[in-house]
């Protein structure tokens, strides 16, 4: 529906489709990298946050993040000094972390809202010729998976729901909020170390709302094949686990900011796994694409399942229901 009201430039190299991390536009004889993402959910170290998943999605395309915008919308009645410093410090020390300079953007305090709610404009630059797109893919290419799934929405829950989490020994909670640091958010180190040793890709993408499940949905959509995955391949932190057992939510349907999935050859397999081991970064093939026609599948032993389907982002539904608990 979106392609519809998109208009035509031939300066346009990747536009707008489900799957697609960013937008590449060509200037001169460079492309950039453009993408606008939010943080609704955090409000703890919220820039944090913000320059990753921004910065995660023009590296996808195979661009360096270098330049970032940021509108900060910030409550009526509870916004302080305190709070617009702790929200810039935090945009700030990110950002300087992957050498990315916060350029500008729009901060106003907002009529109806109850936290602040942060929009970031990132940019990025590559040589044309660097340029990444899962619609490269074929049939009998791997899915590899690079760290772990849920790390973001695990951090979320951690730092946001302890009311909710008091069962659960303080230790899990204490390292599950600190999985936004340690082994954080920013796919950069899995990129790096890929194209650093020279891996061949097809493509990568970002899994970010609705999870590890709804990427593969989309990566399926913006390659134009289907899979087949291995569930059980999938790993799960033992801290995202308790805390998802604990609120019961499903780990493969929570917002997975920290994960990469990496399309590939399956010659090259061996190699990107020994590169990023080598980096310090888990990686294991979860799955391979198929023929378009073929329905996409989810193996678990030997059943054989559709793809999970999330209509809404787990931590979304979890907030949703908190909230309409507490106005009871």
């Amino acid at each position: 529906m979106l392609r519809a009201h998109v208009a035509s430039d031939p300066s346009v190299v990747v536009g707008p489709g489900i799957g697609r991390d960013a937008a590449v536009i060509r200037v001169g004889n460079r492309v950039i990298a453009v993408k606008t993402d939010p943080v609704t959910f955090a409000t703890a170290d919220a820039g944090r946050y913000l320059v990753n998943v921004n910065a995660n999605d023009i590296v996808c395309m195979g661009a360096s993040p270098r330049w970032l915008l940021v509108t900060a919308l910030l409550p009526e009645h509870t916004t302080t000094p305190a709070l617009v410093e702790s929200i810039f410090g935090s945009i700030a020390e990110a950002a300087r972390e992957l050498n990315i300079a916060l350029v500008g953007g729009h901060t106003e305090i907002t009529l109806g809202l109850s936290r602040p709610i942060l929009v970031g404009q990132m940019i990025g630059e590559a040589d044309e010729s660097a340029l990444l797109d899962v619609a490269s893919s074929q049939p009998g290419d791997v899915i590899l998976l690079c760290s772990g799934i849920a790390i973001e929405g695990t951090a979320i829950l951690a730092r946001e729901a302890g009311d909710c989490l008091r069962h659960l020994d303080p230790s899990v909670i204490a390292r599950a909020a600190n999985l936004l640091i340690d082994p954080g958010i920013s796919i950069l180190p899995a990129a790096s170390a890929l194209r650093l040793a020279a891996i061949p890709l097809r493509g990568l993408h970002d899994p970010t709302e609705g999870g590890i499940a709804t990427a593969l949905a989309e990566l399926s959509a913006a390659s134009g094949l289907t899979m087949r995955v291995d569930l059980d391949a999938i790993p799960i932190l033992p801290e995202t686990r308790a805390i998802c057992d604990e609120l019961q939510l499903d780990p493969f349907g929570l917002i997975a900011s920290g994960s990469l999935l990496a399309v590939l050859a399956g010659e090259h397999v061996a190699s990107a796994i020994a590169a990023l081991k080598s980096a310090g970064i888990h990686a294991r093939a979860i799955g391979e694409m198929r023929q378009h026609g073929l329905a996409s599948v989810a193996m678990s032993g030997e059943i054989e399942r559709p793809l999970p389907v999330f209509s809404v982002d787990e931590i979304a539904r979890f907030f949703a229901q908190r909230n309409v608990a507490a106005s009871r």
